[in-house]
């Protein structure tokens, strides 16, 4: 069901819309090995899709006459914007139940002594870990450094009152954590689902669009491989096939082959296998970019069949969703909520200056910069790689284990919000725009309940990769605001040639206002080799824990990784406290144990400024950003 989805012209008169609650853009990114002799689809479903291939005139003419501006590109039919009940299998997989059971051993170890746990860090890993802390009977402190929660979810109002957001975020089914916790907060219905389908921007065809179409009824993996073989615009058969045998190990082997794909790249991986090459230009160039905001060179094929894995293996794994509003407010404010209910504390604008340490080694206290101590039983960071090497204690300095995390670093990212002065041609979903700026962008105003607009639209897109660290040969970091968006405005063009330029006749939707914000340290870069380097959350610090999504933890550097690392981190005091065996630390590569003898002490440099990039987030810097940047990041100037 890959028809491709035609823009019609742009009316002189700014058109209706419809009600506009939901949008979803092109999803995901993965392209699976052909299933052809495996799912058996028949001449005439493949007629079906010529068929409406030969109606998209006339769809587009009723799109036209409804003045509905959201269209399902499947068919090209209009349609008005409309929510999915959340998917029957999401709860029934493997890894749902892993989660779940873990929720349940942290709710079965309250009733030993009950400690304070200080947490530094207040986004999703450190709202996270205090959260199952306080259901496992603990009393947490949670220390965020801004003004407001969420850390690379986090959002706050402009001076006009828009919601500005970090980042572009979108729920998997395949984000199992993610997905109880949503339970256990009881707010699913928070989650707007959008039809099980992915959609991707034609960088041949401008204006078109193409989709990966998951019916319902079929299991994984040929749900998703029956997508794939019906989509005719992206690969051809021989393409779909020749891809096959570098994947079939993934799914026999499972992790293990996985795991072992770290040192190389794709590209690496794809030549070592024989891969064609359309399978880059067509599919893993807006998976990495998508995944790790990275070209294909310079990505860690673990991450791509990582995410593969899930996806393949887990029938609702790719269907996706928006949170019906900004994450501070409809996610992290729940989080404070439940934890402070239970007896917990949640703390904003409480910058930490350093990590005291005993004699012994163990932490002391966390000392904020108003001169404050906070003396706890245990103590816990959830801050990025970044932020813990900047107050990494003396003390602590030598050791091998805290000095792996030298080899870890975030990646740049940039996230653009465009408002415009009439309602786009939209779907209502998230869209993979393959271009070679843009990564992923939704139209907000359809797809999100607290944007909605029927007349406007504003979208929100991923500017990737950012910087040569990512594998760009520009250095976008290091541009102004103005350079950036006139850069993604020619993009915006080639991508709706219909809808947006000059060569339309009343000039196309006029762009009248726009966020640029930059996250100089976003996840950690999975460029090859990085990934031994990631440290367990328990740490040889008897009283000290680690958290965070560049923790070793399955689930990448995202939301669900974030999530499950500090839930992992809970785990690690609650057992502790009950007297329960914990998971041990996990082994430091040899690459650093020969080194051991090289390392000398050093102080720690700590975190200067107080503006959200200091603490690891994003914002808006504005005329004045080479200066922000020097002050914080000053590398990510250079050419």
């Amino acid at each position: 069901m890959s028809v491709t989805f035609v823009q019609p012209a742009l009316y002189n008169a700014a058109p209706a819309a419809p009600a506009a609650s939901s949008t979803r853009p092109a999803q995901s990114q993965r392209e699976a090995p052909g299933w052809g002799t495996a799912v058996g689809f028949t001449t005439a479903s493949l007629a079906a899709c010529h068929s409406r291939s030969v109606r998209s005139k006339r769809s587009t003419r009723r799109a036209k006459e409804s003045r509905t501006r959201t269209v399902n590109p499947a068919n090209n039919e209009a349609e008005d914007p409309r929510d999915f009940p959340k998917p029957s299998c999401i709860d029934q997989t493997d890894n749902y139940r892993e989660g779940e059971a873990l929720s349940r051993k942290l709710l079965s170890l309250k009733g030993a002594e009950s400690k304070t746990v200080a947490i530094i860090g207040g986004g999703l890993s450190g709202l996270a870990c205090a959260k199952y802390l306080v259901d496992a009977g603990h009393k947490p402190i949670v220390l965020e450094a801004r003004d407001c929660l969420g850390g690379k979810v986090s959002a706050w109002k402009d001076k006009d009152g828009d919601w500005i957001e970090t980042g572009l975020h979108i729920f998997f089914g395949a984000y199992p954590n993610m997905m109880n916790l949503f339970s256990e907060l009881d707010i699913e219905d928070r989650l707007q689902w959008k039809r099980h389908q992915m959609i991707f921007a034609m960088q041949e065809l401008p204006g078109e669009f193409t989709t990966f179409d998951f019916l319902e009824g079929i299991p994984a993996p040929f749900n998703f491989g029956l997508s794939i073989l019906l989509n005719q615009k992206m690969l051809t058969l021989p393409e779909k096939l020749q891809t096959a045998p570098a994947l079939l190990p993934m799914l026999v082997e499972g992790q293990k082959f996985i795991d072992l794909q770290d040192e190389l790249s794709v590209f690496n991986f794809m030549e070592k296998y024989g891969m064609p090459d359309r399978i880059n230009t067509e599919v893993f160039i807006a998976m990495a970019k998508a995944l790790d905001f990275i070209d294909p060179e310079k990505l860690s094929m673990t991450v791509v069949l990582t995410a593969m894995n899930r996806f393949l293996n887990e029938t609702d794994g790719l269907q996706m969703a928006f949170i019906d509003g900004n994450q501070t407010q409809r996610l992290c404010e729940p989080l404070k909520q439940y934890i402070e209910a239970r007896g917990g504390k949640v703390l904003c604008d409480k910058p930490i200056a350093s990590i005291e340490t005993n004699a012994d080694g163990s932490v002391s206290s966390f000392l904020l910069r108003d001169g404050e101590h906070i003396v706890a039983d245990e103590y816990v960071s959830s801050v990025p790689c970044d932020i813990i090497k900047r107050i990494l204690p003396r003390a602590w300095s030598t050791d091998p284990f805290f000095r792996q995390i030298d080899e870890l670093e975030g990646i740049p990212v940039i996230n653009i919000h465009l408002w415009f002065d009439r309602k786009l041609l939209n779907v209502n979903h998230l869209c993979f725009s393959r271009s070679p700026l843009l990564s992923v962008y939704a139209d907000m105003s359809t797809c999100c309940k607290e944007y909605e607009d029927q007349d406007k639209s504003m979208l929100e897109l991923v500017f990737a990769p950012c910087s040569p660290i990512a594998g760009g040969s520009v250095n976008w970091m290091g541009k102004s605001d103005e350079e950036i968006i006139q850069a993604t405005m020619k993009e915006m063009e080639r991508l709706f040639p219909t809808e947006i330029g000059p060569q339309l006749p009343d000039g196309g939707a006029k762009l009248v206002k726009h966020a640029v914000v930059k996250v100089p340290r976003s996840v950690y870069a999975a460029i090859p080799g990085r990934n031994k380097f990631r440290p367990s959350q328990e740490t040889p610090i008897k009283n000290f824990t680690l958290a965070g999504d560049w923790t070793s933890q399955k689930f990448l550097g995202s939301m669900e990784g974030a999530v499950l690392a500090g839930k992992l981190a809970a785990e690690v005091v609650a057992c502790k406290a009950a007297g329960e065996p914990t998971k041990g630390l996990k082994k430091i590569d040899p690459s650093i144990l020969k080194k051991k003898d090289e390392f000398v002490p050093k102080d720690p440099m700590g975190v200067k400024g107080k503006t959200p990039i200091a603490f690891g987030g994003g914002e808006v810097l504005g005329s004045n950003f080479e200066q922000k940047l020097n002050d914080q990041e000053a590398v990510l100037l250079e050419a």
